[in-house]
């Protein structure tokens, strides 16, 4: 009955031995610290950079999402991810990547000052970034700690007992009773991440996030065979889905989605562009031939791990049925497992597995905010002298500590109020919504700083008043599930924003000075931009 739980136990003991193991190979440095001595090669690239970008959204969340939603969810985010990704790895993570090494940048902030030459841009940046990571955490720890509720189920109904209340008034136990509480398994989630990340700094990261996509990518299709096998197979799955009234709508969905919804989902994934964790990861590469790897393989994983959960989910809508009061979407993956995988070995396994994902992205997350605390707030304002190297990763792992205070509190405050799926959603579409920054700083050169501000201060605003409607503000009863404006989703109205108050403001102010422009665009006037 323990088995699943003693395979985790073992699972979260081996990334302490490997963050304790990446210490070892440390040099000492803030640049080993935060950006791995830009010495990492492709197969850890790719790695990292999957694991990173692949989180509980994908894996928890899309299976909850299917479950509610339908099949349709693999085309709204898989197949456009695996477009849209590797589209952006190659236009503008490579350039990053080359500016990054030519003048040993650290954080996304640091380029933005020196392209801009704005102190004030770094500043204004860095609360927003953050602002905008904090939803990318939670969906983490809520998902780490839905599925281990799920998953332990029944393995402690003393210590975790929890009833439901019947249609008839009386009570029962619920389906998740003795299993362990969300609270509890989002923090012990966190401080693994937090250990490992706190001695190991990124390297820790890098070597975790390449045993976890390892880990998470071969579970998770011994999950997909077992779950579908245990269903009599693919094809009798799939009668099941169309036999049931609960499940066979989402089978298909055709008029219930406007093509607008769809079409502007594809927006959605040009948040990579701009998140300050991956921005971190491109400058680990040791050269630019080590994003090839990357940009070829990124679609394919993505592939394989988002549809086997996908289906996972549009099959729960016939295994398990409607939710009943107090279960959420989020648990479908566990309940599935729980269920259905029945040898307790592999059940552990599984369960490794998602919490791999899970933490992949959490632990390049935590490292990228130290470091840009530490370098473009404290450095900045007290002086980079004042420090030596050794107090500088101090600085780093402190706010590491309290960035992990802060995600947890809230994680544990909307765990019951958000799906994972659209906390993800909305953090991925106010990062796409800055991504006209990015390219413009990468290829324009007329771009301006005041327009960059003015681009980066409209979008955050309007992310903000969108964000609380749709997810914290009560919505009346009859309501749409999902903010729709015009019938798009909210990710094409932040960038149509971005970029329009982006291009208006810089064309209407002095444009940047000969010598700042010509050090980002080496060569002649209409060489690498215009």
């Amino acid at each position: 009955m323990y088995t699943p739980l003693w395979i985790i136990i073992g699972y979260f003991a081996t990334l302490i031995g490997l963050g304790l193991y990446s210490r070892s190979l440390s040099k000492g440095t803030s640049a080993d610290f935060f950006v791995v001595s830009r010495s990492i090669g492709p197969v850890l690239l790719l790695m990292s950079i999957f694991g990173t970008t692949m989180t509980g959204f994908a894996l928890v969340g899309s299976t909850g999402k299917a479950y509610s939603d339908g099949i349709g969810v693999y085309g709204l985010m898989a197949s456009w991810s695996g477009l849209i990704h590797s589209a952006v790895f190659f236009l503008v993570g490579i350039r990053l990547w080359a500016v990054g090494k030519r003048y040993g940048y650290l954080t996304q902030c640091e380029y933005f000052r020196d392209r801009f030459q704005s102190p004030a841009l770094s500043y204004l940046l860095f609360p927003i970034l953050v602002l905008l990571v904090i939803p990318y955490l939670l969906v983490g720890v809520i998902a780490a700690g839905k599925f281990l509720h799920a998953t332990t189920a029944g393995m402690f109904p003393e210590a975790f007992p929890l009833m439901r209340t019947l249609a008839d008034g009386s009570s029962a136990p619920h389906p998740l009773s003795g299993g362990l509480p969300p609270e509890w398994g989002g923090l012990i989630v966190c401080l693994i991440v937090l250990f490992y990340v706190f001695f190991g700094g990124l390297r820790g990261a890098v070597w975790a996030n390449t045993l976890q996509t390892s880990v998470f990518m071969i579970t998770g299709m011994i999950a997909f065979y077992l779950i579908s096998s245990r269903l009599g197979g693919l094809a009798a799955a799939a009668e099941m889905v169309a036999k049931s009234d609960f499940a066979a709508p989402r089978l298909a969905r055709e008029g219930e989605m406007g093509q607008l919804q769809f079409f502007t989902y594809f927006l959605v994934p040009l948040s990579v562009g701009m998140f300050p964790h991956l921005f971190q990861h491109w400058l680990t590469a040791r050269s630019a031939k080590a994003f090839r790897l990357t940009v070829i393989v990124h679609p394919i994983f993505i592939m394989l791990v988002w549809a086997p959960c996908i289906l996972i989910g549009v099959w729960a809508a016939s295994h398990l049925g409607p939710l009943g009061p107090g279960q959420s979407p989020n648990a479908v993956l566990g309940r599935m497992v729980g269920d259905l995988v029945h040898s307790p070995v592999l059940s552990g396994l599984v369960a490794a597995g998602v919490l791999a994902a899970i933490m992949s992205s959490l632990d390049s997350q935590f490292v990228c905010l130290g470091t840009m605390f530490t370098n473009d707030v404290v450095l900045r304002v007290v002086g980079r002298e004042r420090f030596r190297d050794s107090q500088v990763i101090l600085l780093g792992r402190g706010f590491i500590v309290a960035v992990v205070a802060v995600t947890y509190g809230l994680a544990m405050w909307l765990k019951d109020s958000a799906q994972v799926f659209d906390l993800g959603v909305w953090c991925f579409s106010g990062f796409a919504g800055l991504f006209p920054v990015v390219v413009a700083a990468v290829y324009w050169r007329r771009v301006t700083a005041t327009g960059v501000i003015t681009s980066i201060l409209v979008t955050a605003a309007a992310w903000c008043v969108l964000f609380y409607r749709d997810i914290v503000a009560e919505k009346p009863p009859g309501s749409e599930d999902e903010l729709l404006i015009f019938g798009m989703m909210p990710v094409a109205v932040l960038v149509a924003l971005s970029a329009v108050s982006l291009v208006l403001v810089s064309l209407l102010t002095r444009p940047p000075a000969p010598e700042v422009v010509a050090r980002f665009f080496p060569g002649k006037p209409g060489e690498g931009g215009r």
